[in-house]
Protein backbone atom coordinates (compact mmCIF):
# COMPACT_ATOMS: atom_id res chain seq x y z
CA UNK A 1 0.00 0.00 0.00
CA UNK A 2 1.48 3.08 -0.96
CA UNK A 3 2.36 6.26 1.65
CA UNK A 4 -0.75 8.64 0.12
CA UNK A 5 -3.42 5.24 0.48
CA UNK A 6 -2.10 4.75 4.20
CA UNK A 7 -2.87 8.37 4.80
CA UNK A 8 -6.39 8.39 2.86
CA UNK A 9 -7.26 5.93 5.42
CA UNK A 10 -5.81 7.28 8.23
CA UNK A 11 -7.98 10.65 8.07
CA UNK A 12 -10.91 8.65 7.07
CA UNK A 13 -10.52 6.50 10.77
CA UNK A 14 -9.55 9.85 12.78
CA UNK A 15 -13.30 10.59 13.30
CA UNK A 16 -13.77 7.15 14.87
CA UNK A 17 -10.57 7.69 17.11
CA UNK A 18 -12.21 11.32 18.03
CA UNK A 19 -15.16 9.78 19.61
CA UNK A 20 -14.13 7.02 21.28
CA UNK A 21 -14.80 7.04 25.15
CA UNK A 22 -12.27 6.41 27.68
CA UNK A 23 -13.18 2.58 27.89
CA UNK A 24 -12.98 1.70 24.72
CA UNK A 25 -9.59 3.46 23.82
CA UNK A 26 -8.26 1.86 27.34
CA UNK A 27 -9.92 -1.31 26.17
CA UNK A 28 -8.04 -1.58 22.81
CA UNK A 29 -4.53 -0.53 24.80
CA UNK A 30 -5.00 -3.62 27.09
CA UNK A 31 -5.61 -5.60 24.23
CA UNK A 32 -2.41 -4.44 22.36
CA UNK A 33 -0.46 -5.12 25.04
CA UNK A 34 -1.95 -8.79 24.96
CA UNK A 35 -1.23 -9.33 21.43
CA UNK A 36 2.25 -8.00 21.86
CA UNK A 37 3.09 -10.67 24.64
CA UNK A 38 1.25 -13.47 22.24
CA UNK A 39 2.92 -12.21 19.25
CA UNK A 40 6.61 -12.04 21.24
CA UNK A 41 8.22 -14.80 19.24
CA UNK A 42 6.87 -13.21 15.55
CA UNK A 43 8.46 -10.45 16.52
CA UNK A 44 11.34 -11.66 17.71
CA UNK A 45 12.39 -13.61 14.46
CA UNK A 46 11.50 -10.39 13.28
CA UNK A 47 14.14 -8.88 15.03
CA UNK A 48 16.67 -11.11 14.62
CA UNK A 49 16.19 -10.55 10.67
CA UNK A 50 16.76 -6.87 11.36
CA UNK A 51 20.10 -7.63 13.30
CA UNK A 52 21.18 -9.76 11.06
CA UNK A 53 21.69 -7.41 8.24
CA UNK A 54 22.27 -4.60 10.73
CA UNK A 55 25.78 -6.52 11.72
CA UNK A 56 28.46 -4.99 10.43
CA UNK A 57 26.86 -2.19 9.26
CA UNK A 58 26.65 -0.55 12.75
CA UNK A 59 28.06 -0.18 16.25
CA UNK A 60 27.32 -2.59 19.13
CA UNK A 61 25.80 0.17 20.96
CA UNK A 62 23.48 1.00 17.99
CA UNK A 63 23.07 -3.04 17.41
CA UNK A 64 21.85 -2.85 21.53
CA UNK A 65 19.39 0.05 19.99
CA UNK A 66 18.01 -1.77 17.41
CA UNK A 67 17.71 -5.02 19.66
CA UNK A 68 14.58 -6.16 21.25
CA UNK A 69 14.43 -9.01 23.78
CA UNK A 70 11.63 -10.79 25.97
CA UNK A 71 12.07 -8.56 28.26
CA UNK A 72 11.85 -5.21 26.61
CA UNK A 73 8.65 -6.28 24.73
CA UNK A 74 7.20 -6.93 28.29
CA UNK A 75 8.20 -3.58 28.96
CA UNK A 76 6.86 -2.27 25.80
CA UNK A 77 3.54 -4.07 26.58
CA UNK A 78 3.75 -2.66 30.66
CA UNK A 79 4.00 0.82 28.90
CA UNK A 80 1.03 0.16 26.83
CA UNK A 81 -0.77 -0.77 30.36
CA UNK A 82 0.39 1.90 32.26
CA UNK A 83 -0.57 4.76 29.27
CA UNK A 84 -4.26 2.88 30.07
CA UNK A 85 -4.21 3.67 33.64
CA UNK A 86 -3.71 7.37 32.77
CA UNK A 87 -6.56 9.86 32.63
CA UNK A 88 -7.64 10.42 29.38
CA UNK A 89 -6.79 14.32 28.30
CA UNK A 90 -9.57 14.48 25.50
CA UNK A 91 -12.28 16.57 26.54
CA UNK A 92 -10.58 17.90 29.76
CA UNK A 93 -11.10 21.78 30.64
CA UNK A 94 -8.49 23.43 30.66
CA UNK A 95 -9.74 27.02 31.56
CA UNK A 96 -13.44 28.35 31.69
CA UNK A 97 -14.15 31.63 32.10
CA UNK A 98 -17.86 33.07 32.33
CA UNK A 99 -18.28 37.10 30.60
CA UNK A 100 -20.02 39.73 32.06
CA UNK A 101 -22.55 38.99 28.97
CA UNK A 102 -23.49 35.39 30.62
CA UNK A 103 -21.33 34.10 27.79
CA UNK A 104 -19.50 30.33 29.19
CA UNK A 105 -16.69 29.92 27.56
CA UNK A 106 -14.38 26.47 27.67
CA UNK A 107 -10.36 26.07 26.67
CA UNK A 108 -11.00 22.00 25.82
CA UNK A 109 -8.19 19.47 24.97
CA UNK A 110 -9.33 17.70 21.85
CA UNK A 111 -7.35 15.30 19.94
CA UNK A 112 -4.66 16.57 17.17
CA UNK A 113 -6.56 14.13 14.06
CA UNK A 114 -2.96 12.33 12.32
CA UNK A 115 -0.37 12.34 14.07
CA UNK A 116 3.09 10.95 12.36
CA UNK A 117 5.59 10.02 13.89
CA UNK A 118 9.21 9.18 11.33
CA UNK A 119 11.99 7.08 13.30
CA UNK A 120 14.85 5.51 13.12
CA UNK A 121 16.53 2.20 14.70
CA UNK A 122 14.11 1.88 18.06
CA UNK A 123 11.51 -0.54 17.26
CA UNK A 124 10.35 -0.04 20.80
CA UNK A 125 9.36 3.79 19.58
CA UNK A 126 6.71 1.43 17.56
CA UNK A 127 4.24 0.59 20.42
CA UNK A 128 5.06 3.46 22.40
CA UNK A 129 3.96 6.22 20.08
CA UNK A 130 0.87 4.03 18.90
CA UNK A 131 -0.03 3.84 22.52
CA UNK A 132 -0.03 7.57 23.20
CA UNK A 133 -1.55 8.93 19.86
CA UNK A 134 -4.40 6.72 20.16
CA UNK A 135 -5.04 7.45 23.71
CA UNK A 136 -5.02 10.81 22.79
CA UNK A 137 -7.61 10.16 20.25
CA UNK A 138 -5.48 10.35 17.30
CA UNK A 139 -5.11 8.72 14.36
CA UNK A 140 -1.38 7.31 13.45
CA UNK A 141 1.15 6.54 11.43
CA UNK A 142 4.04 5.41 12.01
CA UNK A 143 7.51 5.06 9.38
CA UNK A 144 10.55 3.47 10.36
CA UNK A 145 13.86 3.49 9.75
CA UNK A 146 14.70 0.55 7.39
CA UNK A 147 16.98 -0.97 10.03
CA UNK A 148 13.90 -1.71 12.14
CA UNK A 149 11.82 -1.92 9.52
CA UNK A 150 11.06 -6.13 9.84
CA UNK A 151 10.23 -5.51 13.77
CA UNK A 152 8.28 -2.43 13.49
CA UNK A 153 6.35 -4.73 11.15
CA UNK A 154 5.78 -7.35 13.15
CA UNK A 155 4.67 -4.72 16.37
CA UNK A 156 2.46 -3.31 14.33
CA UNK A 157 0.31 -6.67 13.18
CA UNK A 158 -0.07 -7.22 16.57
CA UNK A 159 -1.31 -4.02 17.88
CA UNK A 160 -3.88 -3.62 14.98
CA UNK A 161 -5.51 -7.18 16.25
CA UNK A 162 -5.74 -5.51 19.65
CA UNK A 163 -7.47 -2.50 17.70
CA UNK A 164 -9.77 -4.37 16.02
CA UNK A 165 -10.85 -6.54 19.00
CA UNK A 166 -12.11 -3.03 20.57
CA UNK A 167 -13.84 -2.28 17.94
CA UNK A 168 -12.31 0.43 16.64
CA UNK A 169 -10.56 1.14 12.80
CA UNK A 170 -7.38 -0.99 11.91
CA UNK A 171 -6.74 2.12 9.68
CA UNK A 172 -5.99 4.62 12.75
CA UNK A 173 -2.98 2.50 13.17
CA UNK A 174 -0.49 2.69 10.21
CA UNK A 175 3.62 1.61 8.87
CA UNK A 176 4.47 3.15 5.81
CA UNK A 177 6.19 0.33 3.64
CA UNK A 178 8.61 2.44 1.69
CA UNK A 179 11.48 3.20 4.36
CA UNK A 180 13.00 5.54 1.17
CA UNK A 181 13.47 9.25 1.83
CA UNK A 182 10.38 9.93 -0.68
CA UNK A 183 7.83 8.02 1.96
CA UNK A 184 9.77 10.73 4.47
CA UNK A 185 9.43 13.58 2.26
CA UNK A 186 5.81 12.50 1.37
CA UNK A 187 4.83 12.45 4.95
CA UNK A 188 6.61 16.13 5.97
CA UNK A 189 4.50 17.64 2.65
CA UNK A 190 1.38 15.15 3.54
CA UNK A 191 -1.29 18.90 4.06
CA UNK A 192 -4.84 18.48 4.67
CA UNK A 193 -3.61 14.72 5.67
CA UNK A 194 -0.87 15.13 8.51
CA UNK A 195 -2.09 16.83 11.25
CA UNK A 196 1.61 17.01 13.14
CA UNK A 197 4.63 15.65 12.22
CA UNK A 198 7.13 14.08 14.74
CA UNK A 199 10.81 13.39 14.05
CA UNK A 200 12.79 10.93 16.29
CA UNK A 201 16.25 10.48 15.28
CA UNK A 202 19.66 12.05 14.63
CA UNK A 203 20.34 15.66 13.71
CA UNK A 204 20.15 14.92 9.89
CA UNK A 205 16.47 13.43 10.29
CA UNK A 206 15.46 16.76 12.60
CA UNK A 207 16.89 19.16 10.38
CA UNK A 208 15.68 17.95 7.40
CA UNK A 209 11.90 17.76 9.08
CA UNK A 210 12.46 21.26 9.91
CA UNK A 211 13.91 22.87 7.08
CA UNK A 212 11.13 20.74 4.64
CA UNK A 213 7.83 19.89 6.63
CA UNK A 214 4.69 21.87 5.05
CA UNK A 215 3.09 20.26 8.13
CA UNK A 216 3.02 21.15 11.59
CA UNK A 217 6.48 19.88 13.35
CA UNK A 218 7.53 19.36 16.84
CA UNK A 219 11.04 19.57 17.04
CA UNK A 220 12.85 16.62 19.04
CA UNK A 221 16.11 17.52 19.33
CA UNK A 222 19.27 15.58 19.81
CA UNK A 223 21.02 15.33 23.09
CA UNK A 224 24.38 16.71 23.38
CA UNK A 225 23.89 16.73 27.35
CA UNK A 226 26.00 18.19 30.36
CA UNK A 227 27.54 17.29 33.48
CA UNK A 228 29.01 20.00 35.14
CA UNK A 229 30.50 18.92 38.41
CA UNK A 230 31.00 21.92 40.52
CA UNK A 231 33.74 23.01 43.05
CA UNK A 232 31.17 22.59 45.86
CA UNK A 233 30.06 18.78 44.93
CA UNK A 234 30.50 15.50 46.46
CA UNK A 235 32.95 13.38 44.43
CA UNK A 236 31.86 10.45 44.81
CA UNK A 237 27.91 11.50 44.12
CA UNK A 238 29.34 13.15 40.83
CA UNK A 239 31.09 10.18 40.17
CA UNK A 240 28.43 8.22 40.21
CA UNK A 241 26.17 10.43 38.11
CA UNK A 242 28.29 10.98 35.62
CA UNK A 243 29.24 7.21 35.36
CA UNK A 244 25.10 6.65 35.17
CA UNK A 245 24.87 9.25 32.78
CA UNK A 246 27.14 8.31 30.24
CA UNK A 247 27.27 4.55 30.70
CA UNK A 248 23.68 3.02 31.38
CA UNK A 249 23.20 3.69 27.94
CA UNK A 250 25.09 5.45 25.67
CA UNK A 251 23.14 5.13 22.37
CA UNK A 252 20.02 7.25 23.67
CA UNK A 253 19.64 10.86 23.81
CA UNK A 254 19.69 11.64 27.00
CA UNK A 255 22.95 10.23 27.78
CA UNK A 256 25.56 12.66 28.75
CA UNK A 257 28.02 13.18 26.32
CA UNK A 258 30.24 16.17 28.10
CA UNK A 259 32.04 16.52 31.44
CA UNK A 260 32.49 20.26 32.43
CA UNK A 261 34.67 20.15 35.80
CA UNK A 262 35.50 23.59 37.99
CA UNK A 263 39.14 24.24 37.93
CA UNK A 264 39.49 23.82 41.65
CA UNK A 265 38.20 20.48 42.31
CA UNK A 266 39.69 19.32 38.25
CA UNK A 267 43.07 17.98 40.00
CA UNK A 268 41.52 15.98 42.60
CA UNK A 269 38.05 14.48 40.34
CA UNK A 270 39.97 13.56 36.57
CA UNK A 271 42.00 10.95 38.34
CA UNK A 272 39.19 9.51 39.37
CA UNK A 273 37.38 9.82 36.90
CA UNK A 274 39.65 8.10 34.37
CA UNK A 275 40.06 5.36 36.95
CA UNK A 276 35.62 4.92 37.20
CA UNK A 277 35.88 5.37 33.53
CA UNK A 278 38.13 4.06 31.98
CA UNK A 279 40.26 1.71 34.24
CA UNK A 280 37.52 -0.11 36.19
CA UNK A 281 35.55 -0.56 32.91
CA UNK A 282 38.62 -1.94 31.34
CA UNK A 283 38.85 -4.45 34.60
CA UNK A 284 35.50 -5.57 34.64
CA UNK A 285 35.30 -6.56 31.17
CA UNK A 286 33.27 -3.67 29.67
CA UNK A 287 33.85 -1.01 26.55
CA UNK A 288 36.35 1.80 28.61
CA UNK A 289 35.16 5.43 27.81
CA UNK A 290 37.07 7.51 25.21
CA UNK A 291 37.59 10.60 27.05
CA UNK A 292 38.23 13.59 24.87
CA UNK A 293 40.20 16.35 26.73
CA UNK A 294 40.26 19.57 25.86
CA UNK A 295 43.66 21.45 26.83
CA UNK A 296 43.99 21.81 30.64
CA UNK A 297 42.21 18.18 31.12
CA UNK A 298 44.62 16.65 29.26
CA UNK A 299 47.30 17.82 31.43
CA UNK A 300 45.95 16.52 34.29
CA UNK A 301 45.13 12.51 32.62
CA UNK A 302 45.53 10.96 29.83
CA UNK A 303 43.28 10.64 26.67
CA UNK A 304 42.58 11.99 23.68
CA UNK A 305 42.69 15.33 22.69
CA UNK A 306 39.30 16.96 21.86
CA UNK A 307 39.13 17.89 18.65
CA UNK A 308 37.07 21.02 17.43
CA UNK A 309 33.78 19.35 16.97
CA UNK A 310 33.71 17.23 20.18
CA UNK A 311 31.95 19.46 22.04
CA UNK A 312 29.30 19.90 19.07
CA UNK A 313 28.48 16.12 18.78
CA UNK A 314 26.04 13.76 19.56
CA UNK A 315 28.27 10.55 19.97
CA UNK A 316 25.76 7.97 21.27
CA UNK A 317 28.91 5.92 22.07
CA UNK A 318 31.15 5.39 24.70
CA UNK A 319 33.15 8.61 24.70
CA UNK A 320 32.78 11.70 26.63
CA UNK A 321 33.87 14.89 25.82
CA UNK A 322 35.73 16.65 29.23
CA UNK A 323 36.97 20.40 29.36
CA UNK A 324 37.70 22.22 32.88
CA UNK A 325 36.04 25.52 33.18
CA UNK A 326 36.60 28.49 35.61
CA UNK A 327 33.19 27.92 37.46
CA UNK A 328 29.23 27.77 37.50
CA UNK A 329 29.21 30.86 35.03
CA UNK A 330 31.57 29.74 32.68
CA UNK A 331 30.37 26.72 32.76
CA UNK A 332 26.83 28.28 31.75
CA UNK A 333 28.27 30.53 28.93
CA UNK A 334 30.18 26.69 27.38
CA UNK A 335 26.52 25.44 27.97
CA UNK A 336 24.87 27.73 25.73
CA UNK A 337 27.67 28.27 22.86
CA UNK A 338 27.23 23.89 22.76
CA UNK A 339 24.21 22.96 24.35
CA UNK A 340 20.99 21.25 21.73
CA UNK A 341 18.44 22.56 24.54
CA UNK A 342 17.66 18.91 26.18
CA UNK A 343 19.32 17.95 29.55
CA UNK A 344 21.71 19.77 31.77
CA UNK A 345 22.61 18.95 35.35
CA UNK A 346 24.87 20.39 38.09
CA UNK A 347 26.51 18.39 40.75
CA UNK A 348 27.08 20.26 44.17
CA UNK A 349 26.54 21.07 47.56
CA UNK A 350 26.45 24.81 46.77
CA UNK A 351 22.67 25.99 46.80
CA UNK A 352 23.97 29.29 45.70
CA UNK A 353 25.74 27.43 42.63
CA UNK A 354 22.53 25.31 41.97
CA UNK A 355 19.96 28.19 41.64
CA UNK A 356 22.07 30.26 39.63
CA UNK A 357 22.07 27.35 37.26
CA UNK A 358 19.00 26.21 37.45
CA UNK A 359 17.75 29.36 36.82
CA UNK A 360 19.88 30.67 34.06
CA UNK A 361 20.64 27.33 31.74
CA UNK A 362 18.04 27.24 28.78
CA UNK A 363 17.21 23.32 28.45
CA UNK A 364 13.82 21.59 28.33
CA UNK A 365 15.14 19.79 31.77
CA UNK A 366 17.59 21.06 34.31
CA UNK A 367 19.12 19.19 36.86
CA UNK A 368 20.56 19.08 40.60
CA UNK A 369 22.43 16.29 41.29
CA UNK A 370 20.63 13.85 39.21
CA UNK A 371 21.38 11.72 36.20
CA UNK A 372 20.25 13.05 33.24
CA UNK A 373 19.28 9.58 32.00
CA UNK A 374 15.93 10.87 33.83
CA UNK A 375 14.69 12.61 31.06
CA UNK A 376 12.24 10.67 29.66
CA UNK A 377 7.94 9.82 29.71
CA UNK A 378 7.99 6.78 32.00
CA UNK A 379 10.74 8.35 34.51
CA UNK A 380 8.46 11.63 34.48
CA UNK A 381 5.10 9.99 34.83
CA UNK A 382 3.71 10.17 31.83
CA UNK A 383 3.77 6.15 30.90
CA UNK A 384 5.82 6.20 28.16
CA UNK A 385 6.96 9.20 25.76
CA UNK A 386 6.09 10.18 22.17
CA UNK A 387 9.62 11.86 22.31
CA UNK A 388 11.34 14.88 23.59
CA UNK A 389 10.98 18.26 22.49
CA UNK A 390 13.65 20.64 22.63
CA UNK A 391 11.69 23.91 21.08
CA UNK A 392 9.38 26.08 23.37
CA UNK A 393 6.35 26.47 21.06
CA UNK A 394 3.53 23.92 22.22
CA UNK A 395 5.55 21.41 23.88
CA UNK A 396 9.07 21.18 25.49
CA UNK A 397 10.69 18.18 27.40
CA UNK A 398 9.11 14.76 27.31
CA UNK A 399 5.77 14.49 25.45
CA UNK A 400 3.23 12.61 26.73
CA UNK A 401 -0.78 12.33 26.25
CA UNK A 402 -1.23 16.05 27.26
CA UNK A 403 1.31 17.56 24.61
CA UNK A 404 -0.27 15.01 22.05
CA UNK A 405 -3.92 17.27 22.05
CA UNK A 406 -4.31 20.54 20.96
CA UNK A 407 -7.32 22.33 22.44
CA UNK A 408 -10.84 24.41 21.19
CA UNK A 409 -13.23 26.74 22.47
CA UNK A 410 -16.60 25.88 23.47
CA UNK A 411 -18.24 28.63 24.10
CA UNK A 412 -22.46 28.82 25.08
CA UNK A 413 -24.99 31.35 25.07
CA UNK A 414 -28.28 32.01 25.56
CA UNK A 415 -28.75 34.15 23.03
CA UNK A 416 -26.06 36.85 23.51
CA UNK A 417 -25.37 39.31 20.08
CA UNK A 418 -22.44 41.44 20.00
Amino acid sequence: MTTMELLTRAKAAKSAMALADTDTKNAALLAMAEELLAGQADILAANTQDLEAAKGTVSDVMLDRLALTADRIAGMAEGMRQVADLPDPVGQVLRRVERPNGLVIERTAVPMGVIAIIYESRPNVTSDAAALALKAGSACVLRGGKEAHHSAAAIVTCLKRGLERAGLPADALALVEDTSRASANELMTASGYVDLLIPRGGAGLIRACVDNATVPVIETGTGICHIYVDKGADLAMALDIVTNAKCSRPSVCNAAEVCLVHKDIAPAFLPMLRRRLVEERKEAGQIPVELRLATTAAAIIAGSPAGEADFDTEFLDFILAVKVVDGVDDAMSHIAAHSTGHSECIVTCDETAARAFLTGVDAAAVYHNASTRFTDGGEFGLGCEMGISTQKLHARGPMGLEELCCYKYIVRGEGQIR
